[in-house]
Parts: structure tokens; sequence; C-alpha cells
């Protein structure tokens, strides 16, 4: 590997380590860099899980380290979505590429304009596993089931969806967001390497630059205009993940 591809890679992953524990879509930038390089599209998939996994452990360090953090709830959060991530996986292998390109239009433009509505009256009380509804389990299923089948832009759903159904503040949401998003990868890098799907050396130099970003951002996520940040920022990605799909 050149110098200036293995430079790209760490830069790029920096811009996609901030975004995804910010946001979501971060791999909107990684998963073609890593095709340019000539990596086959199943093995960019595989590969870049070893990215987003290593940026997720740093960012829930980060967070656990600011006093910031709540597994109880996530624990009981990422079950669901992982069985839902399952799932969705099984669908997507008979399903044509305008399926998957017309669920992810409805779905960045629904989250686009949940995230325009005025904000809920927060709860203040502490969140705790008794606040987690059947609803909140269901909704954690079905965003599961969209990221086994599609993965695009999933961290958007699940900010969305915590931010509306648990009324906690957007700082929070993303805390607990990074969490269930760690939980929610180690399973499918562990198929990918099962499966000879990851280049372990390219994925260790893509998460230098993730792991870099995701601490940048967990820093932000904690200052005191975190909550606008994310709200942005989401609104931003989604904006861009919609450009890309009418241009492309």
């Amino acid at each position: 590997m050149s110098a200036p591809e293995i430079i790209a890679l760490v830069v790029l992953g920096g811009v996609a380590g901030f975004i995804n524990v910010l946001s979501a879509g971060g791999s909107m930038l990684t998963l073609p860099l890593l095709m340019f390089l000539g990596l086959p599209p199943q093995v960019a998939n595989g590969t870049n899980r070893v990215a987003i996994t290593l940026q997720s452990v740093s960012a829930v360090r980060g967070f656990r380290r600011g006093g910031q953090g709540n597994w109880a709830v996530s624990l009981r959060l990422a079950v669901p979505a992982i069985l839902g991530s399952l799932l969705g996986a099984w669908l997507a292998t008979g399903v044509a590429d305008a399926v998957f390109e017309a669920v992810l239009v409805v779905a960045m433009i629904g989250a686009s304009v949940f995230m325009l509505l005025p904000q809920p009256a927060l709860d203040t009380r502490p969140l705790t596993p008794g606040r987690l509804t059947p609803v909140v389990y269901l909704a954690m299923f079905l965003i599961g089931l969209y990221g086994g089948f599609i993965q695009v832009g999933v961290g958007t759903l699940f900010i969305v969806v915590l931010y509306r159904m648990l009324r906690i503040d957007l700082r929070q949401v993303n805390v607990i967001k990074v969490a269930i998003v760690l939980l929610y990868t180690l399973p499918a890098l562990l198929v990918f390497a099962w499966s000879g799907q990851v280049r372990w050396g390219t994925g260790l130099l893509l998460a230098l630059g993730n792991i870099t970003g995701a601490q940048v951002a967990v820093r932000v996520n904690m200052g005191p205009r975190g909550a606008q940040w994310v709200k942005w920022l989401t609104l931003l990605m989604v904006a861009a993940i919609l450009v890309r799909l009418i241009v492309y």
C-alpha cells in the first residue's frame, strides 16, 4: 500500500469516526474508499467492520471516563436490535437493489422529518430499564431489521427513535446508541472474519483514523452544545445519503 493510500485511509477514517459516533453515515466515505483500493464489495464491507468495532470500543470507553453510560438500558435494547439484524440480513440475500434504495430513501426522509419536529418535552427521571416499554423494544427490533437489511444510516434511526420515545437529551441518546452499535457490530465482524472477508491490515489502518475521530466526537458530544451538533450533523448526513441516491 502506497503512502497516499495509507494517508487517505487514516484521514477519511478520522472523518468517518467523528460522523459515526456523533451521528451516522461515515461508511458512505469508507466503503467507497476501500473498494477504490481494490477490495471486493463483500470484503470492503467486512473490513469496514474492524474500524467500526474499534471506533465504538473507543467511544464507549471515552463516554465512561466522562461519567456517561447506561449499560443496564443499552444491553436490553441491543438484544432485539441484534435479533432484528439477523433476520434483516437473511431477507437481504434475495432482494433487488431497487428495493434497497427505495427502503433507504423512505427511511431517511422519515428520519429527517422527525428530527425537524419540535423538541419533545424531556423526561428528567433517571433512565432505568423500567422505562423501556414493549413499543421501544419493538422499535429496536425494526431498526435492527433495517440495519441487517441495508445498514447505511442506521445510526440516524437509533437517534430519532430513542430521542422521541425515551424523551432523553440527544447527548444521552448518542451514548446509548454507540453502545448498541458496538454490540450490534461484533457478531457481524466475527461472521465476516469466519468467511475470510476481512483484510485485517487495511482494517486496522482505517481504525486508527476512526478511533481518533471517535475521541473528538466524544468530547464534542459532552460539550455544552453537544445536542445541537447531533441534531444538525444528523440532518446533514441524511441529506448526503439522499443526494448520493439521487445522483448515483
